[in-house]
């Protein structure tokens, strides 16, 4: 899906084991790959949106997310659009739920401490090599060689979205034009893919998306604006 993906795994494991849990994850996220990106026009979700697939010849992954996309839909009172571009594009999902797929499953194998990161969604766990939580830093939307916020902790989903990359992709879906108002918006919570829809909602929604963000009372936030305000959750897990 046009993105890196890094996985660091701390658990004292065999090395043999540690290679094989990480060619695990490598393996599932191509797999998502191959299954959503909508670059290819022979993956299963292009070829689901042309009509080439019906639902009920879908994979199981393909049927759950489409089943989540329409419940944040109804969440984010239509904000995280799936089909905000015209066609289906579930990415603003599809990246951290994969990634917190990968999470569950290395914490079912055995590796309670690790961090997977999707292009900037990171899921944590556990403990760092150190010893200590693991740091989180978030990046300046207006200087990539700087973060403007860390945070740390022991179990933390991070999705961040933002414009400062891809330039304005996130389209308000009520006006069918590119949002504003906000360069970057982190959101923190238990599930990344929920959290990766969330930060994409916000974003749509402009200056707004902040009073929605406060809203929430399961997830904390921190969000920069175009005019470099920045704002987060009191109870957001900051570190210096």
């Amino acid at each position: 899906m046009g993105t890196t993906i890094t996985v660091d795994l701390a658990d004292d494991l065999p090395s043999a084991r540690l290679r094989e849990l990480a060619d695990d994850v490598v393996a599932w996220m191509h797999e998502v790959d191959d299954r959503f990106t909508t670059y290819r026009a022979e993956s299963e979700v292009r070829r689901f949106d042309r009509g080439e697939v019906l639902l009920s010849e879908a994979s199981a992954d393909l049927r759950f997310v489409l089943e989540a996309c329409a419940d944040l839909w109804g969440v984010t009172d239509g904000f995280f659009d799936a089909y905000a571009t015209g066609g289906l594009d579930p990415s603003g999902f599809v990246k951290g739920w994969a990634a917190q797929v990968a999470s569950d499953r290395l914490l079912a194998a055995g590796a309670a401490n690790h961090y997977v990161n999707a292009g900037g969604d990171v899921r944590a766990r556990g403990f760092s090599p150190t010893g200590e939580p693991w740091r989180i830093g978030i990046r300046h939307p207006f200087d990539e060689m700087a973060t403007c916020l860390v945070l740390a902790g022991t179990d933390l989903a991070v999705a961040t979205s933002g414009v400062y990359e891809r330039g304005r992709h996130v389209l308000d879906p009520r006006r069918g034009a590119p949002a504003s108002g906000l360069r970057s918006v982190t959101v923190v919570g238990g599930d990344l893919g929920v959290a990766d829809a969330y930060a994409t909602a916000a974003l749509a929604m402009g200056t707004a998306g902040i009073g929605w963000l406060d809203r929430l009372t399961d997830h904390t936030y921190a969000v920069v604006t175009d005019d470099a305000r920045q704002f987060h959750s009191a109870a957001l897990p900051l570190t210096t």
